[in-house]
């Protein structure tokens, strides 16, 4: 009984070629009571895998958090299959707004301790008493109002490449940092100011709205289905989009353009750009966003170290990586010292914030 995938990236790519088909891009969410994790993760692969699903998903004793894709054609399957589990049963779908079949390789469902890592104690607080869900409509309207303060729950590098009009974006790394820095930022608003915030699709909201709500804000909100559902209910009932530049998603896509505005720079040479990239040095992978100029002289990499490593032969590569664990600034994502047109802004932003 196979209950892992066995194909490497390429040979799924290959498959996919072959085979065709369009296929969907989608993510959902829930927060259940989930007894045992490993005997429902087995069973969701067995599954998932004969409807050829791919992609990312967690499951822990709280719920279950999934970004996939699979063939346009087995859609219906895929739902009635949801539709079988009691807590997954018409559950809100994000489907993608820009679509790309390649956009996950594997299919990989792990058991977590969390499906988000927040780093809370969830015995603490009343994890069920959420903010106030609004949809699109409701959202403009609160966040032109001047008595809302508004807030990205995303991480630095999800935000740098697009964000609602206005919006506080914490310069933090991991959700779990954001948390406190938020609270302190706004401890003297949390009677008079509503609290409004938003995620890519809504699942860090759930748990940071009754956080928040735990450490006395009164008026809190969050966006239904984040900004993916957003954008969907904008252009379907032609509202005004107020959010500018990119939507940062974790699959190989790594965002959907809602807005033509380029709100960030390359990381190497400042001009305007917004497109991440891997650095193509297998050791290093950093995540940074590089422009077209800067992708054709280093070779899609993000120092001239990384570039001369890139060009030498596999098996010399293979050699220097040999016993070397992954380098701490694949985690920075853009942060590293080494990238000089976003260690110069960094200088400036500490320089202003003194």
């Amino acid at each position: 009984m196979q209950l892992y995938n066995k194909l490497s990236a390429k040979e799924r790519a290959a498959l996919i070629e072959e085979a065709g088909k369009d296929r969907l891009t989608l993510s959902f969410y829930q927060y259940a009571k989930i007894t045992n994790p490993q005997e429902f993760r087995d069973q969701l692969f067995l599954v998932w895998d004969k409807l050829d699903v791919l992609g990312r998903i967690y499951v822990a004793t709280e719920g279950i958090n999934g970004q996939l894709s699979l063939p346009a054609d087995r859609f219906n399957e895929f739902k009635a299959h949801l539709d079988t589990i009691d807590f997954l049963k018409d559950i809100r779908l994000n489907i993608a707004v820009e679509q790309d079949n390649m956009s996950f390789l594997k299919l990989k469902v792990k058991v977590r301790n969390k499906i988000v890592a927040d780093g809370l104690n969830d015995d603490t607080f009343d994890v069920t008493n959420k903010g106030e869900h609004v949809g699109a409509e409701k959202f403009n309207e609160l966040i032109e109002d001047d008595n809302t303060v508004l807030v990205d729950m995303r991480n630095h590098y999800e935000s740098e490449i697009g964000h609602f009009k206005n919006a506080v974006t914490p310069d933090v790394d991991t959700f779990r940092e954001s948390l406190d820095i938020i609270e302190d930022d706004l401890k003297e608003h949390k009677e008079d100011k509503n609290l409004v915030m938003y995620c890519t699709g809504g699942i860090r909201c759930e748990k940071a709205s009754a956080y928040f709500k735990h450490k006395g804000f009164k008026n809190v909100f969050q966006l239904e289905g984040g900004i993916i559902e957003y954008t969907r209910q904008v252009k379907e009932h032609e509202l005004e989009n107020k959010f500018i530049g990119k939507n940062f998603v974790f699959d190989e896509r790594r965002a959907e353009k809602i807005s033509d505005d380029v709100i960030a720079q390359c990381h190497q040479c400042g001009k305007p750009a917004d497109v991440h990239t891997n650095c193509a040095n297998d050791a290093c992978h950093l995540l940074f966003i590089q422009c077209d100029d800067c992708k054709a002289e280093m070779n899609n990499c993000c120092s001239t170290t990384c570039k001369e490593i890139h060009a030498l032969p596999y098996e010399e590569q293979k050699a220097l990586r040999k016993g070397q664990g992954n380098s701490n600034d694949i985690f920075k994502k853009g942060r590293a010292d080494h990238l000089p047109f976003k260690k110069d802004l960094r200088n400036i932003t500490n320089l202003f914030k003194k």
